[in-house]
């Protein structure tokens, strides 16, 4: 009857000794998880304005089209001219996320190019916002190009009236690669070219590479000419601007068919921020 008892009061012992356990490590649990709940809960970045992308090819009216490729009105045939304003949409596999279309033409003056593309950024990282993902692409893109920070003061800026005579800001390379050329070119055929006109060889600052502040939240200009001596001169102005979470690139490009011509490097400008601002505004309208 002794033993009988024992083996009872122990059984008993053990059964009350794993129900404090077990409920000891249930309390437990609920408050480590209560408490990794509200110490690690983050706050998904918001996503940006724009969930679709405009049809590349129809974003430019017929008449910007004539305005920046003249030779498309000389093109006899309708069939061929009517094919000339569609443009040539790029290869992409989603529409959604990037788009853009091609334009190329020729006149007896000049071969004209224009490229439109639009790229919607979308941000993988929870704590990183779309727009800001679009920045820093954005701001890649400015880097690469290497955009001056500010114009380069001029000479009565920079200089004692004693020094201007005997010395100059040297330009920064930018402005070289884009303006030097041309005015040498200029300068030694005594010409500015078909499209061309005196300021083609001026390095005014408001010409030179550079931010543009007053389109979308973020924009340069760039402008580039290449080739000289025996061949056309080619230039290539290029406008990238950024609006919420779409990057749009805009490159417009000439070569006259004479050589030694130097094509306008403001009129082209001139016809891309033209384009450039008529994008933005139809990407907010």
């Amino acid at each position: 009857m002794q033993r009988k008892a024992y083996v009872t009061g122990t059984a008993a012992l053990l059964a009350a000794l794993l129900a404090g356990c077990t409920s000891g490590s249930s309390g437990g649990a609920d408050t480590t998880d209560k408490n990794a709940d509200t110490g690690t809960a983050t706050v998904a970045a918001q996503p940006g304005k724009y969930r679709t992308l405009p049809e590349p090819c129809g974003a430019v009216s017929h008449d910007t089209l004539d305005s920046l490729l003249p030779g498309i009105a000389q093109i006899a045939d309708p069939d061929q001219r009517d094919k000339a304003y569609q443009g040539d949409a790029s290869l992409t596999y989603d529409t959604d996320r990037k788009v853009g279309c091609r334009w190329k033409v020729e006149s007896t003056d000049a071969t004209d190019r224009l490229s439109v593309d639009f790229e919607r950024v979308v941000s993988y990282d929870n704590a990183v916002s779309d727009d800001n993902e679009a920045q820093t692409i954005y701001t890649q893109l400015e880097t690469a190009a290497d955009i001056p920070e500010s114009t380069p003061p001029t000479a009565t800026e920079s200089e004692s009236p004693s020094d201007s005579t005997s010395a100059s800001p040297s330009p920064s390379p930018s402005s070289s690669s884009s303006a030097s050329p041309s005015s040498s070119s200029a300068d030694s055929t005594g010409t500015a070219g078909s499209t061309g006109s005196a300021s083609a060889s001026v390095a005014s600052a408001d010409i030179q590479p550079r931010v543009l502040t007053d389109l979308g939240d973020q924009a340069y200009l760039d402008d580039q000419l290449s080739g000289s001596g025996s061949t056309a001169e080619q230039r290539t102005v290029t406008v990238v601007f950024r609006t919420s979470n779409v990057v749009v690139t805009i490159e417009y490009e000439e070569q006259p068919m004479a050589t030694g011509t130097v094509p306008d490097s403001k009129e082209m400008q001139d016809r891309a921020q033209k384009l450039a601002a008529r994008l933005a505004e139809a990407l907010n309208s």
